[in-house]
């Protein structure tokens, strides 16, 4: 595909939600790293900020160690990074682009950390405890599905 067509085709809201979602979420893993290392934080009502590390995919889920857990991320991501980048303008730009900035960010905070895990914060209850990549890929998630269930395409020609 000659250069011209693909710039015209590429889609900027999935390039720039991915940047700001993989910002924001390793500004707040750096800050849940330094100020929840000792203690948690009571914030209101059933939610926490508590610090953890996850080895395994998301949500504290699948511990199979990190090197499957990174693969398998890296794969995902680079699938979902191959068809965002060519998403329909809107609701499916906006939830390619939540789904690459959420898996970007884990990736790069699994390969940063040593140990290779994934630092996660949010507490809700007795749900396992998450970060803001993992609400974005739900997000995401749930972006695409409702267009796809409300008849959109969600890829360009």
């Amino acid at each position: 595909m000659p250069r011209q067509r693909l710039a015209a085709r590429l889609n900027y809201t999935v390039i720039t939600v991915a940047l700001v979602v993989t910002a924001l979420d390793l500004l707040t893993k750096v800050w849940a790293r330094r100020a929840l290392a000792t203690h948690a934080v009571h914030v209101a009502g059933f939610l926490w900020w508590r610090l953890q590390y996850n080895a395994g995919i998301s949500f504290s889920v699948d511990r199979s160690g990190p090197i499957v857990a990174t693969i398998a991320t890296v794969l995902v991501a680079l699938a979902v990074l191959v068809v965002g980048v060519l998403a329909r303008r809107g609701a499916p730009g906006v939830g390619f682009g939540l789904l690459i900035g959420g898996g970007l960010a884990n990736v790069i905070d699994r390969l940063a950390a040593s140990p290779h895990r994934v630092t996660d914060f949010i507490a809700v209850s007795s749900f396992p405890v998450f970060n803001l990549a993992d609400v974005a890929i739900t997000a995401g998630f749930v972006v695409l599905l409702v267009a796809a269930l409300r008849g959109d395409r969600l890829v360009a020609r």
